[in-house]
């Protein structure tokens, strides 16, 4: 499968909500089901770095680091008899106009380009971007020793799908399992709206769990339509 782009994935804050799977649906693409952890189904809110980025093998110049914020849900699709257990991203946020756009045309995902801004420290990691006038932001703040993730736990739900889905395309994505935290503190700020009306209402609560994950290297191959 060739690859379209690898980097890492560093300092990943993610604040995880519990929602009704009928808010979901509308934005399922047909080819994928929901999936659930438990009987109940999650949206992900997810701050990270992307770092040392190359697109074909190439480093694109003032393009390697930069932040993304994207809000996700959880899928799952059977192909050949292997069971496919994905994401599909409701919103995408980065810095550059150019990875947003290069994102939009390959993959066919929701990506905008706004200001943002990160500080990370060594037990907390938090990300902002600017719309209409406000400053938004997720902040994770994490206790105890970081582990990999049990083994049926919500975490290693969260963090072990492999393959991306949006309306054309299938891609799969590749990295090593994270060290995680767990929160001992985590909010969102700001203006939920910009998720549209339903979500909003999901985001102005507190979550439900979070955790600061340390991240690794990722490959992200070039999608292939669905049929």
């Amino acid at each position: 499968m060739p690859v379209f782009l690898t980097a890492e994935w560093r300092d990943l804050a993610i604040l995880n909500y519990a929602v009704d799977p009928a808010l979901l649906r509308p934005l399922v693409p047909s080819s994928v089901e929901l999936d659930f952890f438990e009987g109940t189904t999650y949206v992900s809110l997810v701050g990270f770095r992307f770092l040392h980025t190359r697109l074909l093998g190439v480093p694109v110049p003032l393009h390697r680091d930069f932040d993304e914020v994207n809000l996700r849900f959880y899928v799952r699709r059977t192909e050949g008899g292997e069971l496919r257990r994905g994401v599909v991203f409701v919103r995408e946020i980065v810095p550059r106009h150019a990875v947003a756009a290069v994102a939009r045309l390959a993959y066919g995902e929701n990506y905008v380009a706004l200001p943002m801004w990160h500080r990370v420290a060594a037990d907390s990691a938090e990300y902002r971007w600017w719309h209409r006038g406000v400053w938004n932001s997720i902040r994770v703040e994490a206790a105890g020793d970081a582990a990999l993730a049990a083994a049926g736990s919500l975490e290693n739900f969260i963090t072990e799908h492999y393959w991306g889905y949006s309306r054309r395309y299938e891609y799969n994505v590749q990295h090593l399992p994270w060290m995680l935290r767990r929160a001992s503190r985590a909010r969102f700020e700001g203006d939920p709206a910009f998720y549209g009306p339903e979500l909003a209402c999901i985001l102005g609560r507190e979550p439900d769990s979070a955790m600061l994950a340390d991240g690794s290297a990722v490959t992200v191959y070039r999608p292939r339509r669905l049929a």
